[in-house]
């Protein structure tokens, strides 16, 4: 069914701007300081992570609307619960009210895009 590629898209999109929802926030919050996280200098290594964990979710975009049916509902289940997990994990790291909130409504979406993917059956 194409729609649930088109909603699955969606999800993955929602999910994105979340995130940078987040980090624009944490910007005008004062909670940002260029270069350092968790109060150390961070490396050049780390940023190019941090630009492959968030360039997944972009990716994930496209690659609902074009790979086949039996891959792109493995991967959409697969990458959303690694993401569910991996912000799961970091949740406690934020002191901010906002990014624990943002961070809990995208848990939400994570839940959401296991959920659409799981009960995707193709159109004959």
């Amino acid at each position: 069914m194409e729609d649930q590629r088109i909603i699955l898209s969606g999800l993955w999109v929602s999910l994105m701007l979340i995130y940078l929802l987040g980090d624009v926030i944490r910007i005008f919050a004062g909670d940002y300081t260029a270069g350092v996280m968790d109060g150390a200098q961070v490396p050049s290594s780390m940023w190019i992570v941090a630009a492959a964990m968030m360039l997944i979710p972009i990716l994930m975009v496209f690659l609902t609307l074009v790979l086949g049916y039996r891959v792109d509902r493995i991967l959409n289940i697969v990458v959303a619960v690694v993401f569910f997990l991996f912000n799961l994990y970091g949740l406690p790291g934020y002191p901010g009210l906002y990014d624990r909130f943002l961070l809990a409504v995208s848990l939400v979406f994570n839940i959401i895009t296991v959920w659409y993917a799981w009960k995707w059956v193709p159109v004959s």
